[in-house]
């Protein structure tokens, strides 16, 4: 009897083990995420890197990536625009293409098709998921959750360099469509689509 109690408890461990974070099960129906956050890099040639800026996420595919003093990206569900105010230009791109092209995006725009493109593993840690690729060619990605929320993404990229995006206050938020809006400012030299 002990014997089979023990083995159930061991059992239910295992179980409890290999469950993904209540933060990551629900990520996919979160109605909106906005944060602050900061990007590091550390690469072999360019060194270590530091960008800042503001995240919002939204259902349906609806991004805005904010950096400061830099690129802003914009998608409303179905289209991805990449603006550049230094060179006051600006790209429109199919969310669908970009996606397909950049797996990875998929991870803010749409996390509940990662399992076509990466195996879904509990850890590390209690908050973590690890998103194994099933082709050649894309990184492991480690998130963390805190709170709830998503709260940080590592990986190393096609050149060797480990990033980590940290998200510094993330919260819940309701659905904003302005925030997922782009106005070209007067002068934005719009380039080629993919």
């Amino acid at each position: 009897m002990g014997r089979m109690l023990l083995c159930a408890c061991l059992s239910l461990g295992f179980l409890r083990a290999g469950t993904l974070p209540s933060w990551w099960r629900a990520f996919p129906t979160t109605p909106g995420l906005a944060s602050p956050f900061v990007q590091e890099s550390d690469s072999a040639v360019f060194g270590k890197l530091r960008r800042e800026g503001v995240l919002r996420l939204g259902q349906g595919g609806r991004l805005r990536v904010e950096y400061h003093k830099g690129i802003l990206l914009v998608s409303d569900g179905r289209t991805l625009i990449q603006y550049d105010p230094e060179a006051r230009t600006a790209q429109r791109l199919e969310l669908r293409s970009a996606a397909a092209s950049a797996p990875m995006l998929n991870i803010l725009v749409k996390p509940a098709t990662l399992a076509e493109t990466f195996r879904v593993d509990p850890g590390p840690g209690a908050e973590g998921v690890t998103l194994v690729p099933r082709r050649p060619g894309l990184p492991t990605v480690v998130l963390e959750g805190q709170g709830g929320l998503l709260k940080r993404i590592r990986w190393t990229d096609a050149t060797g360099a480990r990033q980590v995006l940290e998200l510094k206050a993330p919260r819940a938020t309701p659905a904003d469509a302005d925030a997922f809006t782009f106005k070209a400012p007067a002068g934005t030299h719009w380039l080629g689509s993919l």
